[in-house]
């Protein structure tokens, strides 16, 4: 998400039939409304990954999986998200062709650009959606994975270990750790260079 509005404020009407004609996508929160930028290949696989094993998972079913281009609606925020991956499982949303509101789990992708956002403000509003369950950080820089999970005393965290599964409780779903970054080619770390002699 970009740092600077790029309007000074904006109605939630105005929004939406702004981002019917943008070429760029944006998100809204409380009147201001920020670009989103691109994504690396890490980003973009690891999303993708998980959405073909949750699409499999929830086939036949009443849940929806949707990726990067569907907007999830926080009412209580009043913002507009486009999570990278989320489903949801009610019937009214699947009335709604252009934006959700009923995410029973949200999945964001780290980037060093989006990882303080996703932890912290972004965080704050998903946590005002009622019917979410479960939240999950992915990490694309290295494998780490962070589901947090409502519970009735607040959000607890739990930290996926790499030689154990992703489970997603609210949707019965389990998948390998090694899955999820499946085809994921980590840039290599930066070597250090001999010192010129003098």
């Amino acid at each position: 998400m970009s740092n600077l509005a790029e309007v000074p404020f904006i109605s939630v009407d105005d929004y939406l039939a702004g981002e019917t004609l943008a070429q760029v996508k944006h998100e809204y929160v409380d009147g201001e409304v920020f670009a989103m930028a691109g994504a690396t290949e890490q980003h973009v696989t690891i999303a993708g990954n998980v959405f073909a094993m949750l699409r499999a998972h929830v086939r036949g079913g009443p849940c929806r999986v949707y990726m990067a281009d569907m907007k999830l609606r926080v009412e209580a925020a009043r913002a507009f998200f486009y999570p990278d991956v989320f489903v949801t499982c009610d019937p009214t949303d699947g009335a709604r062709p252009l934006v959700k509101e009923r995410a029973r789990v949200v999945i964001e992708v780290l980037s060093d650009s989006s990882e303080a956002y996703d932890r912290g403000g972004k965080f704050a509003s998903y946590r005002q959606l009622p019917t979410l369950e479960e939240y999950v950080l992915i990490d694309s820089r290295a494998p780490a994975i962070e589901v947090f999970r409502r519970h009735p005393e607040g959000w607890m965290l739990q930290s996926v270990p790499a030689n154990g599964p992703l489970c997603l409780h609210t949707l019965g779903f389990e998948c390998a750790f090694d899955a999820v970054y499946e085809d994921v080619r980590f840039p290599a770390a930066p070597t250090e260079q001999p010192e010129e002699p003098w």
